[in-house]
């Protein structure tokens, strides 16, 4: 088989046959000695030093932990403040609560117990009888007193017409007693019964008490009469009150008193009866022989 003949030579690819021909550098095994040439790093990237040791677990656990560590301590720095302003205000709450909770705590306690009661007021009742039927109440908080067992040991005196109790720490109770105003007597087969000027029954007894006018009022305590009567004896005066010894009504417009010394007072209805009163003790004085005067009008008075 015959050989074929050389392409021709293009005019690129004439080259001065003069030079001298090219050096080429015989290639190396890389995977030889040479090898520790090695390749350039990229930028930025981290060299580790000539004998570091590897990073490990422990290592980065560590450096978690004083990251949150460090992260803690900013967050309670910035919020220094707002922590001891709320320690403040639950200071303050605590504070408020544990008084609070204390003086309750004492005032129900036997350190505030009832040792003594003390009845003011009494004029016409005992007062001993009084703290006597209250004695129930002694060794009982002051703040626990019962006052229904109060009110129901003070009705057996009919006497009292209200009251009122004081608490005086730490171991006194006062019961502050308002007396029932007689007005006098109405008598009965059953004796003398001594009322007040609502008609309340105070006590009855065989004899008329002295100092008590006998009361004739139409109607009984129930009328308008008697009301009137009773209003007319509360607003006498008191030398007045002290010489009476009778009224008398049978209308709410009609009382008549009677005194010791035998006069008559036609007083009329309770209207104006303080005007009256004045006017009856101005007649006395002007007429201590008269027999009757009449303040029905309290500008003038009738002398008789």
């Amino acid at each position: 088989m015959r050989r074929p003949p050389p392409l021709p030579r293009g005019r690129e690819d004439t080259r001065d046959e003069t030079l001298p021909p090219a050096r080429v550098s015989p290639i190396r095994d890389i995977a030889g000695a040479d090898a520790a040439i090695a390749a350039p790093s990229e930028p930025g990237a981290a060299q580790e030093p000539e004998g570091a040791q590897p990073t490990s677990t422990r290592d980065v656990w560590r450096a978690a932990r004083a990251r949150r560590k460090a992260l803690r301590a900013e967050i309670r720095r910035f919020t220094q403040r707002s922590r001891r302003r709320r320690i403040l205000w639950l200071s303050v709450v605590g504070a408020v609560l544990l008084l609070v909770g204390g003086s309750a705590a004492a005032a129900y306690s036997p350190l505030f117990a009832v040792q003594k009661i003390t009845v003011l007021g009494a004029s016409t009742l005992d007062p001993a009888a009084v703290e006597a039927a209250l004695a129930g109440q002694i060794g009982t908080p002051l703040a626990l007193v019962d006052s229904s067992a109060v009110k129901a040991a003070l009705v057996a005196f009919p006497m009292i017409e209200t009251y009122a109790l004081e608490a005086k720490p730490p171991h006194d109770l006062t019961v502050r007693i308002v007396e029932r105003t007689p007005v006098g007597v109405i008598a009965s087969d059953a004796g003398y019964t001594l009322v007040d000027a609502a008609g309340v029954v105070l006590s009855t007894t065989s004899e008329q008490p002295a100092g008590q006018p006998l009361l004739d009022i139409a109607g009984g305590t129930s009328s308008r009469a008697f009301e009137s009567a009773g209003l007319v004896v509360r607003s006498l005066p008191a030398d007045v009150r002290a010489a009476l010894t009778g009224v008398r009504a049978t209308t709410a417009d009609d009382v008549t008193l009677t005194l010791s010394s035998g006069l008559t007072v036609v007083w009329g209805s309770a209207e104006d009866s303080v005007r009256k009163g004045i006017t009856l003790a101005a007649a006395l004085t002007a007429n201590p022989a008269a027999h009757s005067i009449d303040v029905t009008s309290p500008d003038v008075a009738v002398i008789g």
